[in-house]
């Protein structure tokens, strides 16, 4: 176990430094095509199922995997030149959100809900983009030993956004207009923007030029797959991806339902407010700090163990809280304990996905792991209110506890593995490493996430 002050001093790395401007950029546009967006749409009279509609905008970020290969790949004329293929692409992607969140604020979703409709798409694939390129940006420019910290800075980042685009953009709003809401969020992109023109592009070799559409694909599309499942075997591959789609299931499915159940139990709109969304985001980002020192300190095997047991374990206060006499006192409590137990599972988690990409085909691999970690937990959170109805709070509360047991069973057998001889928890050789690992393997033809 390394000494407390070495795992601190990961925190004044300048790779951890920059991390926490672009988490911050990530984090901006998510809530302003979501949550803070429908209440535009509820305050301008569109009607409920209309707006409903416009939670499938966040499917586009679950889909990032069939366009990571062309951010992993392909230059941009002259940008590419200019600044690097990471920053470029970063650019890209944060002046896309920068002109549809403009739209957005000249628009009237009264007159022109289509237009607005469209513009929250873009928006929200621009900042899909910037994630798979960002994602791509933390593994290279960071070494295997500092992804705890780096992971623990962006998500800080990335809170610091919600708040910003959640209620600091409903204040402005209700103090000057949502035109002026959503003109301010446009020019908040500018942090990110700035931060790409003054990072250093990674070190990493840039791919050979395809000769044809058949050698783009195995490069692009074929080689990341080819890659992962070379490495780890098809057996161990197949339980890492179960490990992946399994592993924040808890928390999404709980999560949909965690405003209904606070109401339904008597908790007031202000407590909340004050409780959930106050005391809970400056949780979340002290637990993604002590899960960056617990990743430091213990290694990705037992992070992973402690803050699924974390998680599994918030979730049965939950359950005890569930029929009792509502209290400030009670909520902040388990509101403390949820928070802190995400906050470190997603540092962790952030940093196990880090460690599982090969540098030849970062964004690629990454963009296929976040997207599976979330897929089977939106499925499931569909029918969290039907699971409600029928078991109760309290039996809502242990079913999604038993969801994560799978996962922490797969993450006790996979370190297990790496200890008696098998492969590694992260998965196949240290190929990610830095160093020769920038090449691609001799097999290949040529050179993405608590709770969001």
């Amino acid at each position: 176990m390394k000494p407390l002050r070495e795992s601190l001093a990961i925190y004044a790395q300048p790779p951890v430094r920059v991390m926490l401007f672009l988490g911050f950029s990530a984090g901006l546009p998510f809530l302003l095509v979501f949550s803070t967006l429908t209440a535009w749409l509820a305050q301008a009279g569109v009607e409920r199922a209309t707006i409903g509609f416009f939670g499938w905008v966040g499917l586009t970020y679950s889909v990032k995997v069939f366009w990571a290969p062309v951010v992993d790949r392909v230059p941009l004329p002259w940008l590419t030149g200019a600044l690097g293929r990471r920053r470029s692409w970063m650019l890209l992607a944060q002046a896309g959100i920068a002109a549809g969140l403009t739209g957005l604020a000249l628009s009237d979703p009264v007159t022109q809900l289509t237009q607005v409709a469209l513009l929250a798409v873009w928006v929200a694939f621009s900042s899909a983009t910037q994630d798979i390129v960002i994602d791509a940006y933390r593994i290279e420019s960071a070494p295997v030993e500092m992804q705890g910290g780096t992971a623990a800075a962006y998500q800080l980042g990335y809170r610091l956004a919600l708040i910003s685009a959640g209620a600091g953009a409903l204040f402005i709003a209700a103090a000057d207009g949502w035109r002026t809401a959503y003109l301010l969020m446009a020019a908040l992109v500018g942090i990110g923007m700035l931060t790409a023109l003054l990072i250093p592009e990674p070190g990493r070799k840039p791919p050979e030029a395809a000769r044809s559409a058949g050698e783009w694909l195995e490069q692009s599309l074929i080689g990341p797959f080819r890659d992962y499942f070379t490495r780890n075997g098809l057996r161990q591959a197949l339980l890492i991806l179960l490990f992946i789609g399994s592993f924040r299931i808890t928390d999404i499915a709980m999560g949909v339902m965690a405003n209904p159940f606070y109401l339904d139990q008597g908790y007031t709109l202000q407590q909340i407010a004050g409780i959930a969304k106050g005391l809970g985001v400056a949780m979340t980002i002290t637990g993604a700090f002590v899960g960056g020192l617990a990743v430091a300190q213990l290694g990705l095997t037992r992070s992973l163990i402690l803050s699924g047991v974390l998680v599994i374990a918030s979730n049965l206060c939950f359950a005890a809280l569930a029929g009792r006499e509502p209290t400030s006192a009670g909520l902040s409590l388990i509101i403390s304990a949820d928070s802190l137990a995400a906050g470190m599972a997603g540092t962790a988690f952030i940093a196990y996905l880090s460690s599982l990409t090969h540098r030849a085909y970062t964004a690629t691999q990454y963009a296929l792991f976040s997207s599976l970690m979330t897929l089977p937990g939106k499925f499931l959170s569909g029918y969290s209110g039907q699971v409600a109805d029928a078991l109760g709070w309290q039996g809502f509360f242990l079913y999604t506890s038993a969801l994560g047991i799978p996962a922490l069973l797969l993450a006790i057998h996979l370190g297990r593995q790496s200890h008696t001889g098998g492969p590694p928890l992260t998965g196949g050789h240290r190929d990610n490493r830095a160093g020769p690992a920038n090449d691609p393997p001799a097999d290949h033809c040529a050179d993405r996430p608590a709770r969001r």
